[in-house]
């Protein structure tokens, strides 16, 4: 398993190598540290080549620095690390990069960030245009110990990340919660009240809707049922939950609710009109959550 973490240096940056190094499975991980210097800003004057220099000196001081202390965090938890610099664009970097790796960690934010911005700019465009496995690293939150929400909803994506992230992280000892939201509809299926007035529908089951609701609630049994099989084997502590409502805010309450860890989350890249004006329910969820985010992409 190649693991990449990429740091530059800030508290975040830290926290997600941390963080990682608690959650991931320590047998044959194969962990790259990596960080991002910016490119020297080319001067049109004789002193270029000079300052070219000095600023290749203190980026490579610097880089190093940052790369010995992303180390040291790792150490902390049993787990060996190969520094790798590269310089350029971060998140060009980073996107070109985690293609040839299992699973890439990154920070909610880098340096010089607001407190109250969810993602920084790198982080934000690396979740946006992943198309690998990806790890948005925050605090453990549980003082309860380790504790990870699964939202599921029968499709391939949610049942890869899910096989993924148990292949990637110690879920052995994980308390894990299944969720399955019945997603809000976005018109109301029913024929308009007046209809329904002149006709005197005297039983409640005789409304258009009612047979709809009823066949969401037994699929999203179905959907829990199935998850739920796929892991009991494995895992000692499972629940599981069927919420309603919108999937991202949901998730997002369900995880501060239950002071969970970690979110595992499937996602599709879809880019039907439905996901263009709602976004994408993996983006919101990285950009809002208060813990850690796992992202599993796969093609459409």
């Amino acid at each position: 398993m190649k693991v990449l973490m990429a740091t530059d240096g800030s508290l975040n940056a830290t926290i997600a190598v941390q963080t990682a190094a608690r959650l991931l499975q320590p047998q044959n991980c194969e962990i790259d540290l990596l960080t991002v210097a910016p490119p020297f800003r080319r001067i049109p004057h004789s002193r270029g080549g000079r300052l070219r220099d000095a600023y290749e000196r203190k980026i490579l001081a610097e880089t190093l620095r940052i790369l010995e202390q992303a180390r040291d965090a790792v150490r902390l938890n049993g787990l060996e690390a190969r520094p790798v610099s590269e310089i350029g664009p971060p998140a060009d970097v980073i996107l070109r990069k985690m293609v040839d790796y299992d699973l890439t960690v990154i920070g909610a934010k880098g340096r010089d960030i607001q407190p109250h911005v969810g993602l920084g700019p790198v982080a934000s465009r690396v979740v946006e245009h992943s198309g690998a496995p990806i790890l948005v690293g925050r605090e453990l939150v549980s003082d309860r110990g380790f504790r990870v929400l699964v939202p599921v909803d029968g499709s391939m994506a949610s049942v890869r990340a899910l096989e993924a992230a148990s292949a990637l992280f110690n879920l052995d000892i994980a308390e894990v919660t299944l969720i399955h939201i019945v997603e809000t509809p976005w018109i109301h299926l029913g024929l308009p009240d007046e209809w329904l007035d002149e006709y005197e529908l005297e039983d409640a089951d005789q409304q258009p809707d009612a047979g709809f609701e009823r066949e969401l609630m037994r699929e999203a049994e179905s959907v829990i049922k199935k998850a739920y099989a796929a892991l009991v084997s494995t895992h000692a502590s499972i629940q599981t939950m069927i919420s309603r409502g919108n999937p991202a805010n949901e998730i997002l309450s369900a995880a501060e609710e239950g002071q969970h860890d970690l979110i595992v989350l499937g996602a599709t890249g879809a880019t039907d009109l439905k996901h263009r004006l709602l976004g994408s329910v993996s983006t919101k969820v990285a950009w809002n959550a208060d813990c850690s985010v796992f992202i599993s992409s796969v093609a459409d």
